[in-house]
C-alpha cells in the first residue's frame, strides 16, 4: 500500500491489524514499513516503558511493588519568584566546586 493511501485509510488499517492482519507500506515501490500486531508481551504499558528506561540507565526499578503513591503524581512546588530557580542553580554549582 502506498503512503498516501495508508494515511487516508489509517483507521481501517489499524482495525485490520488489531484483528491480526499485516500491512506493508511502500514509498515509490520500495517497502519502508510493516504494520503488524503488537505481540502480547510487548504491549507498551507502564512496565514496558519502565523496563526500557531502566535498561538505558534513565530510571531505576522501584524498591517496592504496588501502585505509585498519588502524591508523586502531583506537580512540585512553584517557585515564588522567577529568579529563585536561577539563584538555586548557581548556588548548587558553587557548592559543587568547593
Amino acid at each position: 500500500m502506498k503512503i498516501a493511501a495508508a494515511k487516508d485509510a489509517l483507521s481501517a488499517l489499524l482495525r485490520h491489524v488489531r484483528r491480526g492482519g499485516r500491512v506493508r507500506i511502500f514509498d515509490r515501490d520500495e517497502p519502508v514499513a510493516d504494520l503488524v500486531p503488537v505481540e502480547p508481551g510487548q504491549a507498551a504499558g507502564g512496565r514496558a516503558l519502565l523496563g526500557w528506561l531502566v535498561r538505558r540507565g534513565i530510571a531505576r526499578p522501584p524498591l517496592e511493588r504496588g501502585p505509585i503513591p498519588k502524591e508523586l503524581w502531583k506537580p512540585g512546588p512553584v517557585p515564588k519568584r522567577r529568579g529563585d530557580i536561577l539563584r538555586a542553580l548557581l548556588a548548587e554549582r558553587r557548592e559543587a566546586r568547593r
